[in-house]
């Protein structure tokens, strides 16, 4: 099979309708380790940090809107400045991948999201905002 680990995916694809960051950035914690050790990603070595979003898909049930994306960084990522008149930040992710894994309480498949970047929405010709500032201006 040609894919193995980690699946490679657009923003565009993963989040077609955008999405917003609904909660604070922080350290994913290292189940394995004693105390409140930061994990790390096991190909990079890099340190994981997580931030809530939501997906701004309109057919999508309540329960499943809501995502954790990883972020792997050396440093603490920030959020983009937030807009006027918005109650959530629009934001973007880069080099975003899409690791598959078994949800031991349920035995369903499941999936975790990680990015390299999070950044606010660019502006597409016209002016306008790309996908999750297309959201917002609806």
């Amino acid at each position: 099979m040609a894919i193995q680990g980690p699946i490679p995916i657009s923003f565009d694809l993963l989040f077609p309708h955008g999405c917003y960051v609904v909660g604070e950035i922080g350290k994913a914690k290292d189940f394995d380790a004693k105390g409140d050790a930061q994990a790390r990603d096991k190909t990079t070595g890099l340190p994981i940090w997580q931030v809530p979003v939501m997906d701004a898909d309109p057919s999508l049930k309540a329960a499943a809107k809501t995502v954790t994306v990883k972020l792997l960084a050396e440093t603490e990522p920030t959020m983009p400045p937030s807009l006027p008149g918005l109650p959530f930040t629009p934001v973007e992710f880069d080099a975003i991948e899409v690791r598959p894994y078994v949800n031991q309480s349920t035995g369903r498949l499941a999936y975790s999201i990680t990015a390299r970047a999070m950044r606010a929405p660019r502006p597409m010709a016209g002016g306008k905002q790309s996908t999750a500032g297309k959201e917002a201006a609806a």
